[in-house]
């Protein structure tokens, strides 16, 4: 039998402590990084870009028929309308004239979405501050300039900027897809006597914009939603993802 009596000191006890990080080292580790909203120029650019249209679009639609062609408020605010209003007829006569509701149903929903943009607008600027680091979707600095620039929104108000603008987006997507829904299945009867070229520059690419960039948005406020929502848990986050979402340090 071999004594191990005579060994020349003890076996040291394994430092279990150092081999693995206990929760409380890990919550320290997530609260080190300090989460922050970081939209993209883009969707700003978008914003500023989009909402005086649909103010100016829904001032024609609520105070009709004074803003049609004949109307008192028609010329020269909304004398565009005059063209459009014979490409699309739901702005028309024929869907005044009938009663037809989804125009100003449709207005009423733009008001809403208009108004949580400009609230998140608000806090943007208000409570924002301009930051190097890349939000999650935001393209590359190097390659678009400006546009990839952002501002930070760190807090309870990048929170509520976040869930405000994912919410408008969501709404604009879904009436938007409403809206060219409305048309196929009533087999276009407000766009169908428009020739291709028409239809294509006068309806297709203008309203197909509230579709794209609208996407793109709930894209990048999904994203970062969701990376806020796995840090919060302790997930963890690949390096690629890590950089692209919406922490700062």
């Amino acid at each position: 039998m071999v004594s191990t009596r005579g060994h020349p000191q003890e076996f040291a006890e394994p430092d279990l402590a150092s081999s693995k990080s206990s929760p409380t080292n890990r919550k320290d580790v997530i609260r080190s990084h300090k989460w922050a909203h970081t939209p993209s120029n883009l969707t700003l650019i978008w914003l500023f870009i989009s909402l005086p249209l649909v103010v100016w679009d829904a001032g024609y639609v609520l105070l009709r028929p004074h803003s049609m062609p004949g109307g008192k408020y028609h010329w020269p605010l909304w004398q565009p309308y005059e063209l459009y209003g014979r490409v699309d007829y739901i702005y028309g006569w024929k869907a005044f004239n009938a009663k037809n509701g989804f125009t100003a149903a449709q207005t009423s929903l733009n008001v809403v979405e208009t108004l949580m943009y400009i609230y998140y607008l608000y806090i943007v600027f208000v409570h924002g501050k301009s930051s190097v680091a890349p939000g999650r979707g935001v393209p590359d600095v190097s390659k678009v300039g400006f546009l990839g620039q952002q501002r930070s929104v760190s807090g309870p108000a990048g929170i509520l900027a976040l869930l405000v603008v994912y919410s408008a987006a969501v709404m604009t997507l879904s009436k938007t897809a409403l809206y060219w829904a409305n048309e196929y299945y009533s087999g276009f009867d407000n766009i169908g006597h428009n020739n291709a070229r028409d239809l294509l520059f006068l309806w297709i690419i203008p309203n197909g914009a509230w579709l794209v960039l609208p996407a793109y948005i709930i894209y990048v406020a999904g994203s970062e939603i969701s990376q806020g929502l796995l840090a919060s848990a302790g997930a963890p986050v690949n390096s690629s993802e890590e950089k692209s979402s919406g922490k700062a340090e």
